[in-house]
């Protein structure tokens, strides 16, 4: 019989080796565990007594195996329309004017109304008029097409048209429209405006009456609420409420449910006020610069104002003014007999 162990027996002592147990393999060569605060990767080189450990640092040029990305910082949402959007929509009024002025060229060139000089064009009710309406539509032109790329949305949209909220509270409206209405009555009869105003003399041109009447009902209103109430009345309040996170440190005011901005109560007080001032001022040049007319524009400017903040829709601001301007005219056409006895104004 064979003194040697059997080869198939799985008992150590009977194999004469170490008994095999259930530990994990040892560790990779190198350092291990890796050592708190040590930034690097086991190398590759074989074992020593000492173990290797390298860095991150690698060649110049050779990019590292494993990079770390960080998250931008995130930037807080923009609140439109502020003042490099007033800015731009001036900037869109230059090639504006510059059109206008190239279709003005062309209607003298083709004696359009009888005109054929810009001495005639100056005192022609149709041309002082169409020149300013072109200059409108061109302007609206562009920004309708440069504004979206900005915000990401239509122009209306951007400046809270909000059509259907117009629609909804027609009533309350042309209330509005009709409270500015007596206010120009109580104001021309305490603080009346000069007797020979421009405006008066360019009402009796011939057809000039019906002309005014019809523009300051649609574009008139239409364009000059783009302008104070969708533009300059909330960059105003924007600015406000920035100025006053800067200098206080309050923190900044959340955007609305639709992405708009909203505005402090005293934001909104001083944005009227100073948006109320340069509109009141474009119309100064047409009542003589007369400081009852002027407070007049002043106030009824004030209530578009309120009406654009507190309903969130330039087209109610619209609507207001549309029907004040209506019921102006609409007093002048009575008095005056259909225009026709413009000395009774």
């Amino acid at each position: 019989m064979s003194t040697l162990p059997d080869l198939d027996s799985q008992n150590p002592e009977d194999s004469g080796k170490p008994a095999e147990t259930d530990s994990p393999e040892p560790p990779p060569t190198g350092n291990w565990p890796p050592q708190p605060g040590v930034s690097g990767a086991w190398s590759s080189r074989p074992m020593t007594a000492e173990p290797v450990y390298t860095t991150n640092e690698h060649p110049a040029g050779e990019p590292p195996m494993f990079q770390s990305w960080a998250q931008p910082p995130l930037r807080p949402p923009v609140r439109i329309p502020h003042f490099g959007h007033v800015a731009l929509l001036l900037a869109l009024a230059v090639p504006g004017l510059l059109a206008t002025g190239i279709a003005t060229a062309i209607a003298m060139r083709k004696h359009l109304f009888g005109v054929a000089t810009p001495q005639q064009a100056m005192n022609d009710i149709h041309y002082l008029l169409g020149t300013e309406a072109l200059l409108y539509l061109f302007t609206f032109c562009f920004a309708a097409f440069i504004f979206p790329l900005f915000w990401h949305e239509s122009l209306f949209a951007g400046l809270q048209w909000n059509g259907a909220t117009a629609l909804r509270l027609r009533g309350r409206l042309v209330s509005a429209a009709f409270v500015c209405f007596l206010l120009a009555i109580v104001n021309g009869e305490f603080m009346p405006g000069p007797t020979n105003a421009p405006i008066e003399k360019i009402f009796h041109a011939p057809g000039a009456a019906w002309t005014l009447f019809g523009f300051g009902i649609t574009f008139a209103p239409f364009f000059e609420e783009i302008f104070f109430r969708g533009f300059l009345l909330p960059a105003l309040c924007t600015a406000c409420d920035w100025f006053a996170e800067k200098t206080t440190g309050a923190p900044r005011r959340p955007l609305g449910e639709n992405g708009h901005p909203q505005w402090s109560f005293s934001a909104m007080v001083i944005g009227s006020i100073l948006t109320s001032i340069p509109f009141a001022a474009l119309h100064a040049q047409q009542t003589g610069y007369s400081i009852g007319p002027f407070l007049l524009l002043v106030c009824v400017s004030l209530v578009l104002c309120a009406v654009r903040l507190s309903t969130r829709s330039l087209a109610a601001s619209v609507t207001v003014h549309a029907c004040y301007n209506f019921l102006l005219f609409s007093l002048m056409l009575i008095g005056t007999q259909g225009f026709r006895h413009l000395d009774k104004m």
